[in-house]
Parts: C-alpha cells; sequence; structure tokens
C-alpha cells in the first residue's frame, strides 16, 4: 500500500473565500477537502488544520507549532498549506528545528490567487507538491509554480510576485 501524505494546512490566500456583504477575503473552512475531490487525487491524505490565519500574522510561537506538527507526523511525506508572505520564514524555522536524522519530507506550497476565485494558481501548486513530496529526499522545500526550492535558499519577490532562488 503506498504511503500517506499529511497535509498540514495554516490558511493564508490559498484558503480564502470573498465574503459578499463585507467585501473582504475571509477563512470560513479549509478549501482543500473540494481541491482534492476536483483534481482526482488517488493518495492517501491525512488532514490537519491547526490554523486559518494569514502569515502576515503569524507569530513565532504559531510558526513553531506548525515545525512540531512537521516533525512529529507519523506520515513521513508532509506538505504544509501556507500564506506565501512568510511561508519561507516558517519553512526555516521546521529547518532549524529539523535534526540530521530527520526523515520527513517536507514542502511548503501556497497560492498567489485564492482556490476560491478564478484565475487560482492553488489547484496546480497543491498538486506540484504533492508530486514533490513522494520524489524529494528528506528536508524542508518550498514548492510554487511549479518549482521546488530548497527552504533556505529561496525568497519571494514581491515585486513580481514569484519565487526566486538565492545564495545562502
Amino acid at each position: 500500500m503506498a504511503e500517506s501524505i499529511r497535509i498540514i494546512t495554516t490558511g493564508g490566500t490559498f484558503d480564502k473565500l470573498y465574503d459578499p456583504i463585507t467585501g473582504e477575503l475571509t477563512f470560513r473552512e479549509s478549501q482543500l477537502p473540494a481541491i482534492l475531490a476536483q483534481s482526482r487525487c488517488s493518495v492517501d491524505v491525512k488532514l490537519e488544520g491547526p490554523l486559518a490565519i494569514d502569515s502576515l500574522y503569524m507569530n513565532d510561537d504559531q510558526r513553531r507549532e506548525v515545525a512540531k506538527l512537521c516533525l512529529s507526523s507519523p506520515q513521513r511525506m508532509v506538505v504544509v498549506v501556507h500564506g506565501t508572505d512568510t511561508m519561507v520564514e516558517t519553512a526555516k524555522v521546521v529547518l532549524s528545528e529539523r535534526g540530521a536524522d530527520d526523515g520527513h519530507v517536507i514542502v511548503f506550497t501556497g497560492a498567489m490567487v485564492p482556490f476560491s476565485l478564478q484565475g487560482s494558481d492553488a489547484v496546480f501548486n497543491l498538486g506540484c507538491a504533492q508530486t514533490a513530496v513522494q520524489l524529494l529526499g528528506p528536508g524542508v522545500y518550498i514548492c510554487m509554480s511549479g518549482r521546488i526550492f530548497e527552504a533556505d535558499k529561496v525568497r519571494k519577490d514581491r515585486s513580481r510576485g514569484v519565487f526566486i532562488d538565492i545564495q545562502s
């Protein structure tokens, strides 16, 4: 039997819904079940949603909680759905708390446009992350827009809305 993938959702743009009363993007429930059904995902997935927060408001304690969830996961393969604004910071916390002998493969992903809006990149990014987590070796990675980056060698280029390689 194939291994399960744990998907930990923390909120972020990926899971936001348009509220027609207030005109704001808000959190209600995770969009992951709908995305997995729509994409006809055949991999066994264990969903965990400890947070529904815009990553700009995430604090250090919450980042450590994400790290704890990743590193204590009974599943070796972990995908973290996270807001793109501070995804790199949280991934670096996970990387710093990860032991040298830890066998987890942890892939962060998110979306620039919410799943609930036309033109979203959420489904593509989640699919890429689910494939990446099955193919990569142990470590912490970011998977966005069809590219995979090591967690400590990437940054978000806010002027272009893409993730780019950096030298560590």
